[in-house]
Formats: C-alpha cells, sequence, structure tokens
C-alpha cells in the first residue's frame, strides 16, 4: 500500500481512499480489505499473507484529487473535480512459493 502511493502520489495523482481491494473466497468480496494507501487502520490491523489467501488488488488513481462520488445509479463512480480516473484489478493468490498473479491473461 505505501509504495503504490508514494509512486502515484510522487507522479501527481490523487489516490482514492473511499474504495478499497478485497479476499475472494466463497464470495467475491471477502475481509480482508486490501487498501491501496497507508491508513491508520490499515495500519494496526494489516493483512496476513498466508498461502491459500486469494485477494483483488485494486489501486484507483485520479489526474485530480482522490475525492469520489457515486451517482443515484448506485455502481457509477465519477471524481469530485471530474478529472479522468483509472481503477486496474489483479487477483492474486498466495502459494507455497510466493504469488500467482490469476489475471495475467497468461
Amino acid at each position: 500500500a505505501r509504495i503504490m502511493q508514494n509512486i502515484a502520489e510522487r507522479e501527481g495523482y490523487g489516490v482514492v481512499r473511499d474504495f478499497v481491494g478485497h479476499g475472494i473466497g466463497q464470495t467475491m468480496h471477502e475481509d480482508p480489505k486490501v487498501p491501496n494507501f497507508v491508513s491508520r487502520d490499515l495500519l494496526m490491523n494489516d493483512i496476513e499473507l498466508r498461502e491459500g489467501i486469494v485477494l483483488a488488488i485494486e489501486p484507483m488513481c485520479n489526474l485530480g484529487t482522490e475525492k469520489v462520488r457515486t451517482l443515484a445509479d448506485g455502481w457509477t463512480v465519477k471524481t469530485i473535480d471530474n478529472k479522468p480516473a483509472a481503477h486496474y484489478e489483479h487477483t492474486v493468490a498466495v502459494t507455497a512459493d510466493g504469488a500467482e498473479v490469476l489475471t495475467d491473461g497468461n
């Protein structure tokens, strides 16, 4: 989280704090939360990576402020300043040998 946030902010991007990545298991959105920024909550509740855990890592960066709003449809998210944003996602499984990116297209 710290490295992702530092790189994005160093390059002038806002890092969205309203949404985070998550665990994936029996349902699509499970604990743990996987933030892409450093927060008091993250520092107090860091994720323990162990074999078998599957995580959706989802950084969201904006050209302007990190502030966003959800539209009336309950799904569409826009930046407060209407500047462009990007949302990327990879699903990663923690294995005995390290990590396996499940969404790399290979």
